[in-house]
């Protein structure tokens, strides 16, 4: 029986062809993803649109005469870099939605956002970016930005009111660190640092499915998809030049992978809080989280952003033949994990 893979986190640099192996699995049958790439009918999380909206916030307050929240400027890294860990937060609760099948329908989309983005601030451990914007101005903000965050709302509605049975959840997100830094990298940044923010239950599930190229390879790649009108866009937004140098110079999965004493995982160890027998205790808790890496060295993604009467049969099957491959050494090694538990 084909092993079929629960939860896909895609963790890779910026466009290094993330979003593009999602386009391809959505153009497969069923057949052929359920046969050749150990996944069932899939489901999409990422982090950019809160990414996006994050800007959004700051261009908005800057027009009004407010100081940016989250950015040092439009271009420019987080002010506060445990924002990453936000956005590893925002995820976490759109995680815990969709297995709750759970929809929202406030009446101001944009004000849920704000107070979403605020808890998961906090559940980050800062404080509240909104708290001190006078609710004068974060309501005239709100009215700015209601029709683009009632449409990604609507689409997460959508997207949670699916039925999770039998359903492969792809999880996307790119982290790093600063170009040129020591392992391992000094939280929050990097990978390592949001295994220890994701939620327990979704690093139960998971494998990791790293798109592998350069930084440099990713900076050019960066540029080469960028589009002056495609911020809000998965395929064709670009990250600032001072953001790939500062956040995305290096990123630490070889090494973790290098780290672990199970080949093809990475190992992670947690001090989590629990309850037995009405007493609170903390234990150590231990995973090793299948991982492979699909070999994008040699660009075998770009040309997904085509139309796909423009595919080229080669292009396809050098796609074809490396995802194959790598979920393929995923749904081995959750095999071989389960058999030394059984």
């Amino acid at each position: 029986m084909t092993t079929l893979l629960d939860t896909v986190l895609l963790f890779s640099l910026p466009a290094s062809g993330k979003s593009e192996v999602r386009r391809y699995l959505e153009y497969l049958t069923p057949t052929q993803c359920r046969e050749e790439f150990h996944i069932g009918p899939t489901l999409q999380l990422d982090d950019y649109p809160y990414v996006h909206f994050m800007h959004r916030i700051d261009d908005e307050l800057k027009q009004r005469g407010q100081d940016y929240v989250f950015y040092h400027g439009s271009s420019r890294p987080f002010r506060e870099p445990f924002d990453w860990l936000t956005l590893t937060e925002m995820l976490n609760e759109d995680y815990a939605d969709l297995v709750a099948g759970r929809t929202a329908h406030p009446a101001s989309a944009a004000q849920l956002l704000f107070d979403r983005l605020d808890a998961a601030r906090v559940r980050a451990g800062v404080a509240p970016a909104l708290g001190n914007v006078p609710y004068r101005v974060r309501c005239e903000i709100a009215a700015a930005m209601e029709a683009e965050c009632a449409e990604e709302l609507a689409a997460k509605n959508r997207n949670v009111s699916q039925d999770r049975a039998g359903k492969t959840l792809f999880m996307e997100a790119a982290r790093g660190g600063p170009n040129g830094a020591a392992f391992p990298l000094t939280p929050p940044r990097g990978y390592l640092n949001q295994f220890h923010q994701l939620r327990p239950e979704i690093l139960d599930r998971a494998v990791i499915l790293y798109i592998w190229v350069s930084p440099e390879e990713s900076r050019r790649k960066n540029i080469a998809r960028g589009r002056p009108d495609g911020q809000g866009s998965i395929l064709h937004h670009s990250a600032p030049w001072e953001v790939m140098l500062a956040d995305y110079g290096c990123d630490d999965m070889e090494w973790l992978m290098s780290q672990s004493d199970k080949p093809n995982t990475v190992k992670v160890e947690r001090i989590l809080q629990v309850e037995e027998n009405g007493q609170k205790k903390y234990v150590l808790r231990k995973w090793y989280i299948p991982v492979a890496r699909f070999d994008n060295r040699v660009d075998k993604t770009s040309f997904i952003r085509k139309d796909t009467a423009d595919w080229g049969k080669d292009e396809i099957q050098a796609i074809h033949g490396e995802l194959a491959r790598a979920l393929g050494v995923l749904a081995d090694t959750v095999d071989g994990l389960r058999a030394e538990k059984a």
